[in-house]
């Protein structure tokens, strides 16, 4: 049986969850998926139960902001308790954090970052990117069960099951070892921004924009314009102008939008490890020689003050 554990947030599945689904659907056998939290998460294991035959909603209101201990507690119960042979995971922060923790305590193998899986006989086998997403390697788990993460956007959105799953509410019990670390503040993205994981648009600055100030105003403005999400470079993020939580790179959030703007951006092999995967990128650098227009379908060289006023005027000019 595959497990699939489900992100949410706002009472609905992240749209990674129905990427999952897909790729449990590819690898074949009995699916069912687990979802974490309390009252609010219920509509969320209901949303899920028309494209999976089984899901488990463990209702637990301590597990909607949880620490990544208590939720490892909360999968491997319920994977033990359904004899899954794979585990699938979002390989966002949640997934890289709580993946080798589940396989450990399920005594398995762990698969990071994939971007395929499928069977090959009893093992599984995942192809994966490696030394900054330049080679692609072939990786093979030969025991069960096996723990799997996968990138954001490796597959697409699945369509509804032919038939309605079920949904069965269970709790879990906890120990200490659980609350050996506890979540400090949160902090969300402006209301009402899509997830950047989860942008078809994003649209990202770098060090070429000069401060904080042109970042807000030209970075931020397309995207509130285009509904974008908003990301940023680690050189910004270390001038303190955008929270990490914006940083895709290496060292950041992998994302795999249908369009990706790169406003400023130079273009370092960091950088492009984690958004070659992006359907169409648009360029604008005022060096001519940036590696961004190397992988750039798109590509403007001048100043951004000046490129991008004019962008924003002729994209309004098409509604």
């Amino acid at each position: 049986m595959i497990l699939i554990a489900i992100d949410h947030a706002h009472g609905s599945p992240r749209r990674g969850a129905y990427e999952l689904v897909s790729a449990a659907r590819e690898l074949g056998g009995e699916v069912a998926a687990v979802v974490l939290g309390g009252p609010e998460a219920a509509p969320v294991a209901d949303a899920l139960a028309a494209y999976v035959p089984s899901v488990v909603h463990v209702d637990d209101a301590s597990l909607d902001h949880a620490s990544h201990e208590r939720r490892t507690t909360a999968l491997a119960s319920v994977a033990a308790d359904l004899g899954v042979d794979v585990v699938l995971l979002g390989a966002g922060r949640s997934g890289q954090a709580v993946g080798p923790r589940l396989a450990l305590r399920l005594g398995g193998a762990l698969l990071e970052d994939v971007a395929a899986v499928r069977r090959d006989g009893p093992a599984v086998v995942a192809e994966r990117l490696a030394y900054l997403s330049r080679a692609s390697l072939t990786v093979r788990a030969e025991v069960a069960p096996v723990v799997v993460s996968v990138k954001p956007g490796a597959y697409p959105v699945a369509a509804p099951a032919d038939a309605p799953g079920s949904v069965a509410s269970r709790s879990v019990a906890f120990g200490a070892a659980d609350d050996v670390a506890r979540l400090g503040e949160r902090r969300s993205a402006a209301r009402g921004r899509v997830a950047l994981e989860e942008a078809d648009v994003v649209v990202c600055g770098g060090r070429g924009l000069g401060d904080a100030a042109s970042f807000e105003r030209l970075v931020v403005g397309l995207a509130d314009e285009l509904g974008a999400g908003v990301a940023s470079t680690r050189a910004v993020v270390d001038a303190g102008w955008r929270p990490y939580d914006e940083q895709v790179g290496q060292t950041g959030k992998s994302v795999a939008p249908k369009l990706y703007f790169a406003l400023g951006v130079s273009g370092a092999v960091q950088h492009l490890s984690g958004m070659n995967r992006s359907g169409t990128v648009v360029a604008v650098n005022k060096d001519g020689d940036a590696p961004i227009f190397k992988v750039a379908d798109y590509g403007i060289v001048g100043d951004l003050h000046e490129v991008l006023p004019a962008l924003r005027s002729a994209l309004a000019g098409l509604d």
